[in-house]
């Protein structure tokens, strides 16, 4: 089974092509190079303000692991109800309603009015529920 390519901890290059002779960015095909795509992400993160060269890979890789995560690792909400489908994605954040009452700028006892079906989710809060969570905003609505 192939392993994950353990790079050393010396200072990235600054330019895109340097970068790219590092590790050359491609479709991500398996977990593996999924690991070594997320351990050179995590190292740009870590060094904090990149060049514009190491912006520019950084932003490559990052869309590369979004559409593996999206391929491989997606979240099945179908037949689910809008509220079920907001549980599934809070447990799966480990939030509570009080969690989702901050998120949604609410008092704290609305996260549980919420998901209780006491109160209805709002147009303002299913755009935020859909950006927090980087899904569809019809998801919640059903």
């Amino acid at each position: 089974m192939p392993r994950t390519k353990k790079t050393e901890n010396a200072a990235l290059p600054k330019r895109f092509e340097d970068l790219v002779a590092v590790m050359a960015p491609r479709a991500i095909s398996d977990d593996v190079a999924y690991e070594n795509v997320v351990e050179m992400v995590d190292r740009l993160m870590a060094s904090g303000r990149l060049s514009k060269g190491q912006a520019s890979y950084f932003e490559t890789l990052v869309q590369l692991v979004e559409v593996y995560d999206a391929r491989e690792h997606a979240i099945d909400v179908d037949g689910l109800g809008g509220v079920e489908t907001l549980r599934h994605l809070m447990a799966e954040a480990d939030m509570n309603g009080s969690d989702l009452a901050r998120l949604l700028g609410l008092h704290p006892s609305m996260g549980s009015k919420i998901l209780n079906r006491d109160r209805e989710l709002t147009l303002d809060h299913v755009r935020q529920l859909s950006a927090h969570f980087a899904v569809r905003p019809d998801v919640f609505v059903a």
